[in-house]
């Protein structure tokens, strides 16, 4: 009897020591290439990892984004495309959404996956970091992984509180990050609308 506790009581410690790491774990958001790998489970076969576009809503409550639109190059679908929607990194929806305007433009070619080295949160902290912001106090972004000229490239939207009334905020622009090396390639910042 004294052998059968010896070794529940180890046991139990780990599944204690499970549950916590579990919980700290979901309380972070998921990012947006880990969540690559969770709509391949929504997309067929032949759809999987072929992405074409990344996006998130306008973050809610902090700078984090944690609604993200994962679209796939389909060669099934009329328009070329899938998209699977996560909410809190569980899946909200799975459509073949209307990009008419892809095809034409040619953004409906899928990215090149191996350039997709600095995932969401990176590309927002180095946003984030720019020095033109650095008094600025930061409320919202919204984000895109989309084609650039030299590859995938993260488009970060930022928001910040006004200064004569910090309750509201205000669109302050985008910073372009290089989805390969985690460089600025340019930014569109417009810092005087908070004022």
């Amino acid at each position: 009897m004294k052998a059968t506790r010896i070794i529940k009581h180890p046991i139990s410690l780990s599944l204690a020591a499970l549950m916590f790491v579990s919980q700290i774990a979901r309380g972070a958001e998921p990012t947006a290439l880990s969540l690559i790998k969770e709509g391949n489970r929504y997309v067929g076969e032949d759809v999987k990892d072929r992405i074409v576009e990344i996006y998130s809503d306008k973050s809610v409550g902090n700078t984090t984004p944690n609604v993200w639109h994962i679209v796939y190059y389909d060669p099934n679908a009329t328009l070329k495309s899938t998209e699977v929607t996560f909410g809190g990194g569980k899946k909200m929806d799975v459509k073949r959404p209307m990009r008419l305007v892809q095809p034409i433009t040619g953004d409906q070619k899928e990215m090149d996956r191996k350039k997709m080295k600095v995932d969401s949160d990176k590309a927002l902290k180095t946003a984030s970091q720019d020095p033109l912001l650095e008094k600025l106090t930061l409320r919202a972004s919204q984000m895109w992984l989309q084609h650039g000229d030299v590859g995938p490239v993260w488009k970060v939207r930022l928001w910040a509180a006004k200064l004569k009334d910090p309750g509201n905020d205000v669109d302050i622009g985008d910073v372009y990050i290089a989805a390969d090396d985690g460089k600025v390639m340019r930014r569109d910042l417009h810092i005087d609308r908070v004022d």
